[in-house]
């Protein structure tokens, strides 16, 4: 089977951002099957080549990849995001409807790639599944991203009109199937397949990291990786940092790694308010170097907004790196990832919006060293009981098959 994956920030182990896209193409490939990567020039990605042509062609790993050369950066604005998704949408659905494939795969975000998903398995008579990793336009309406209430309305049609047009879709945390399942589509055609623990390559590790990009190494270190943007609700940590400031507490760090819109702005609000001894700010770096970093941390921070569609509807990658790091987890919003944690006692989950508890957390962490350890011991063992990416991929790739042979 040959599968047309539509992916606008694709990117492999090399760059700094979620690789969903690259492990599930590789156990598409270890199946037999073969698979063209049609992505965008994310800022994060490690596939910029500096080519002018609109489209650039290369091979990865056995991955056949078309590079249309529309710029993406978590800086950007609404507006400024709108347009690059639609150009990209455009060029992608020229690119699909010229290729030999089988089956169409398109995963969001942005919903848009489903346009070219549909189309381009419409023109080649295949089937089209679309997976889901955020809902869209429901997490942009809930954080008054949209308020347009005609733009609200097209985004709606726009997103029932995608999931009618999917022979089957993949939902990536259980608010986001239900979410689908609301729109009238059908819950039997629909799989959840959540984001994964590359186990093969976030190992637990005890060895120092003496780095001081990260830290002392006799700081109790606690980090954040990932996009630094509204949704992400980082002033959570800032203000736990001013609590321990006021308890004079020493010795703790919080570690960000990433960038994104309000980076900037952080780091304006953490210097302002004298927080330099508690955080340490580390630009994006590429997963394999992060594989090698995380788990040399102390805990591992799951911070969202304190948004109720956040809570069952987002999948977030950097939990499932931090339970194979070996990590506890920290997090502050409730929802499914809050449930695991309490139920599987790998983590300390504290209610949103509560700076006081959100400190003491943070302590309970550091004075009991052993507790902290059983805990990331028992998050691995999660991660490779439920949450191994070759468990999960055979699942995605059964999905795919099936989908195949039932059109």
């Amino acid at each position: 089977m040959h599968v047309a994956y539509i992916h606008q920030h694709f990117t492999t182990r090399r760059g700094a951002t979620g690789t969903r896209s690259y492990e599930m193409s590789q156990r598409l490939i270890q199946a037999g099957h073969r698979v063209t990567m049609i992505c965008g020039a994310h800022e994060s990605s490690d596939l910029a080549d500096g080519s002018s042509e609109r489209v650039a062609t290369s091979e990865i790993d056995g991955i056949r990849i078309l590079r249309v050369a529309e710029p993406y950066a978590n800086q950007m604005g609404f507006v400024r995001r709108l347009l690059a998704f639609g150009r990209f949408a455009r060029t992608a659905t020229r690119i699909v409807r010229s290729l030999d494939a089988d089956l169409v795969f398109a995963t969001s975000t942005p919903l848009t790639v489903g346009l070219p998903g549909m189309k381009g398995a419409r023109h080649l008579r295949v089937p089209f599944v679309f997976e889901v990793r955020d809902l869209w336009p429901e997490l942009v309406i809930a954080m008054d991203v949209v308020r347009n209430p005609l733009m609200i309305w097209y985004m709606r049609r726009l997103e029932r009109r995608i999931y009618l047009a999917a022979q089957h879709i993949i939902a990536l945390a259980p608010g986001i199937k239900d979410g689908i399942c609301r729109t009238g589509y059908p819950v039997e055609k629909v799989s959840m397949i959540p984001n994964s623990a590359d186990l093969d390559l976030f190992q637990p590790d005890d060895s120092p990291l003496t780095d001081e990009r990260f830290g002392k190494p006799d700081e109790f270190r606690l980090v954040f990786t990932g996009a630094h943007g509204a949704a992400n609700g980082l002033d959570a940590i800032l203000d736990a940092a001013v609590e321990l400031k006021r308890r004079q507490v020493r010795g703790v760090r919080f570690v960000f790694i990433g960038q994104g819109r309000l980076r900037n702005q952080l780091i304006e609000r953490s210097r302002r308010e004298g927080l330099d001894d508690f955080v340490a700010w580390v630009p994006s770096i590429p997963k394999k170097e992060l594989a090698r970093v995380l788990p040399r941390m102390d805990a591992g921070l799951m911070i969202l907004k304190n948004v109720p569609a956040f809570y069952y509807g987002t999948s977030p990658n950097k939990f499932f790196d931090y339970i194979a790091s070996g990590l506890p987890v920290l997090n502050n919003y409730p929802g499914w990832l809050a449930e695991m944690i309490t139920e599987h006692r790998c983590g300390v989950v504290v209610p949103p919006d509560d700076q006081p508890a959100f400190a003491e957390a943070v302590l309970r962490l550091r004075d009991d060293p052993a507790e902290g350890a059983a805990m990331g011991l028992r998050g691995r063992q999660l991660a490779e009981a439920r949450f191994s990416r070759d468990m999960l991929g055979a699942q995605f790739v059964e999905t795919l098959e099936r989908a195949r042979a039932a059109f």
